[in-house]
């Protein structure tokens, strides 16, 4: 009887089709199902009200085809959003200044991570778990009260001020909130562990025998480090810089609530742009500009690990 089945589904199914390997496609299958549901297709939707005209209407946009006649589709594509962008000095010194502000916020977090990263790495097993337990307990707590927080802290009559007067540094208070350095100090701040994780990753996998080797051989320990500890992080370094430039590009809380009405970065502009301005294809031209821009340092990232590959292989 058995038999007598199988027989019968052989000649129903093709025999590729029965070999064919389901759990692996649709293990495969889910994740690209799931971007191209969640990411591609709002990206073609922002896409679509970059190349329109903002309109008095609802939505503030006019849509792409404008009529139909005799058969034939009026299409109406709109590229003045993006010469806008690249003309208008406002568009242009808000991503220069988002530009400036993430790379120093990632070289500034690389500096203070990575000595905690490697500290932790090389700390006795017992204490490794509850030292990393201490980088990542801040984010148990909501991120928007963690950044009013900053506002207590430094505002003229805040705990840093009154620390600083208290001692006698100084006579009166520092201006630190509503400046550039408030921005930072909350940046650095909240994603200081997005750079010490991956780090330490790396630093807690790397060969120790290599390091003992180059000291028989009589490697002082800071020429240690910059032959073998610095370049074996490299991944790590990458990645920890990723995790921090990509999302502070495109950050708003905190140079909206650190930064006062003076800080000039892309993610506070498109929001202007949306519900202030309601001129949503300039926000969205914003957007995927943005969004291209980003693109940059992952596919620099993605030739950085295929070069590695090769040279493992």
């Amino acid at each position: 009887m058995i038999q007598q089945t199988r027989k019968a589904i052989g000649r129903i199914i093709p025999p590729s089709i029965q070999k064919h390997n389901w759990g692996r496609t649709t293990l495969i299958g889910l994740p690209w199902f799931w971007l191209a549901l969640f990411f591609l297709l709002p990206f073609l939707f922002v896409l679509k009200i970059s190349l329109s005209e903002a309109a008095l209407m609802q939505p503030p946009y006019l849509p792409f085809i404008r009529g139909i006649e005799d058969g034939l589709v009026t299409l109406v594509v709109n590229f003045s959003n993006y010469t806008l962008i690249f003309e208008d000095p406002l568009y242009v010194n808000a991503l220069l200044n988002s530009m400036q502000i993430a790379a120093i916020s990632t070289l500034l977090t690389l500096i203070i991570g990575y000595p905690m990263a490697y500290a932790i790495a090389k700390a006795p097993k017992h204490w490794r778990l509850p030292l990393l337990m201490l980088i990542i307990l801040p984010f148990w707590t909501s991120f928007l009260i963690r950044v009013y927080a900053w506002i207590g802290i430094l505002k003229n009559n805040g705990l840093f001020n009154n620390a600083l007067m208290w001692l006698g540094i100084t006579d009166q208070p520092i201006e630190i909130l509503y400046t550039p350095v408030a921005v930072y100090i909350g940046i650095i701040y909240s994603y200081l562990p997005f750079v010490i994780l991956p780090l330490y990753a790396t630093l807690i996998r790397m060969d120790n025998s290599l390091l003992e080797a180059a000291a028989d051989l009589g490697c002082k320990p800071w020429k240690q480090f910059l032959t073998i500890t610095l370049p074996l992080s490299l991944p790590g370094i990458i990645a920890g810089s990723m995790l921090v430039f990509i999302p502070v590009m495109g950050e708003f809380v905190i140079p909206d609530l650190l930064g006062g009405p003076n800080s000039l970065m892309i993610g506070k502009l498109m929001w202007t742009e949306f519900f202030s301005n309601k001129d949503w294809p300039v926000a969205s031209a914003l957007a995927v500009t943005l969004l291209i821009i980003l693109i940059i340092p992952f596919v620099l990232w993605q030739h950085y690990e295929r070069r590695q590959e090769e040279k493992r292989s």
